[in-house]
């Protein structure tokens, strides 16, 4: 593992692992997407012959950048002000060398393992509804050796957050959590989406109850988890499992569980939405950062919910300055 180890005596360290993936943004129609194998809103594993059959049909020049859920809230994070660390696996190449050199860029700190296999990549293809269908070829990330994930990857961690995701690797996410909770951590987990979560049920079962401090979903999500399709009841259903529990929904904004009390969070801003990539990565950014730094509830998810809408102004999953600039306007004294 490649390492720096510079912000391991911060307090506020918030340590994301998950797949280190490379995201290929392309517009398409619902006509384009429905002669893929995608899934609309949801996320595919393919080969990486099937990525790169799609983009032959495509007529758009693609947009490419460093990507993975956990990697994108770690990002945000940093560019917060918070300490990040970004644990994860990639390959050797070219595209390895360009993943590790973005995240330094952003001043997260890179604790990679490296991998003989390509670097893996996701192709969003993003319809004019601004959904986007993900297929994902893992690459090098679905390499990553359960045994080498110690305590290490999590020193000085105030809070761990864990890709869902990873729920297909089921010793890998045992060992991460494991791992994080030895150096007493709180742990945050992310549903990831509902083909996840009704392809991992069982397992998810069993390491929320075991494990997850900070629960979070989307109305999808929750459903496939709770049973329950109503915002109260799966609200209240997650927060049965979890100290935190977090319901996302959509414009129509999110709702904070914890002790007993329940909070509104009302959507951000009015303006267009151009993309929903990383908007639930963006969100998390917000809220884990207002975590860890004292923030009352309300502000951790007012915070998460400008985070979420900043992202979907834009192709991708990078805010650009000014978008930063608007968010930390609810930091200010």
């Amino acid at each position: 593992m490649e390492t720096t180890d510079k912000n391991a005596d911060n307090p506020d360290l918030i340590a994301g692992i998950g797949n280190a993936l490379v995201d290929i943004l392309t517009h398409e129609t619902d006509d384009f997407l429905k002669r893929t194998v995608a899934v609309k809103g949801g996320m595919t594993y393919v080969g990486s012959e099937e990525i790169d059959k799609t983009l032959s049909r495509s007529t758009n020049k693609p947009t490419i950048v460093p990507g993975g859920s956990v990697c994108n809230t770690i990002v945000g994070v940093s560019k917060l002000g918070g300490a990040a660390r970004f644990v994860g696996q990639c390959g050797k190449g070219r595209l390895g060398n360009f993943f590790k050199s973005d995240l330094m860029r952003q001043h997260v700190e890179p604790s990679l393992f490296y991998s003989d296999d390509p670097t893996g990549r996701v192709l969003s293809i993003i319809t004019p509804d601004a959904q986007r269908s993900m297929m994902t070829y893992l690459g090098a990330a679905s390499q990553m050796d359960p045994a080498k994930i110690d305590k290490d990857c999590f020193k000085g961690a105030a809070i761990v957050y864990v890709e869902g995701y990873l729920l297909f690797n089921p010793e890998l996410i045992r060992a991460a959590l494991k791992a994080a909770r030895a150096v007493g951590a709180k742990i945050a987990l992310d549903l990831a989406s509902f083909n996840v979560v009704e392809e991992s049920k069982p397992l998810l079962d069993e390491i929320v109850t075991d494990y997850v401090d900070i629960l979070i979903a989307n109305e999808d999500e929750a459903m496939a988890f709770t049973g329950y399709a109503g915002e109260s009841d799966a609200l209240r259903a997650l927060a049965e499992l979890a100290e935190i529990a977090v319901l996302k929904v959509g414009k129509r904004g999110s709702y904070i569980y914890r002790s007993g009390k329940e909070i509104r969070i009302h959507p951000t801003g009015n303006g267009d939405i151009v993309d929903t990539t990383g908007a639930g990565d963006l969100w998390a950014s917000g809220f884990l950062y207002g975590l860890v730094n004292g923030l009352t509830l309300e502000t951790c998810g007012q915070l998460g919910s400008a985070c979420g809408y900043e992202v979907c102004r834009v192709i991708g999953a990078n805010i650009p300055d000014d978008g930063w600039a608007r968010i930390k306007r609810i930091l200010a004294p």
